[in-house]
């Protein structure tokens, strides 16, 4: 008992390689409804999604690094998605950056390009613009896994 047969370690080990990795997406937004149906969009993509109300509980998130892509709100009560990105940008591994916004400000579109956003969108988000970011910033996370 307890010693694994010769030949099943490899087999399960190719079992779990050809198994499709399925990205997952960590929505950020203090707006529950907003939340809900970026949840919808994500899933019916064929994604997974884990949702945050603020940047602070996205931060003390103990599985970040599985994260493959935000899709983060810029002004929220706390830590603003502009803030979060400055965090984020000092950690060795940073999922790309999917902005949303009412306050479609220059200065604020420019902080977050410049500080390395993916996209940077106006609410009320078009669906399509969305999707063609998301499949964009997940790109290089579907073709290494």
């Amino acid at each position: 008992m307890g010693r694994i047969p010769k030949g099943v370690k490899n087999y399960a080990d190719k079992v779990v390689a050809s198994v499709p990795h399925v990205p997952l997406i960590a929505i950020v937004d203090d707006d529950i409804a907003i939340r809900e149906a970026l949840d919808d969009l994500v899933r019916s993509l064929g994604y997974r999604s884990v949702l945050f109300a603020c940047a602070e509980e996205f931060l003390a998130f103990p599985h970040r690094e599985t994260v493959d892509a935000m899709i983060v709100d810029v002004k929220m009560p706390g830590l603003s998605g502009i803030d979060l990105q400055n965090r984020l940008n000092n950690e060795p591994a940073k999922p790309p950056l999917i902005f949303m916004t009412s306050f479609n400000d220059v200065r604020t579109r420019s902080q977050a390009i410049e500080g390395g956003a993916h996209c940077f969108l106006s609410k009320p988000v078009d669906d399509h613009k969305l999707i063609r970011c998301l499949n964009s910033a997940l790109s290089p996370a579907l073709e290494t896994r």
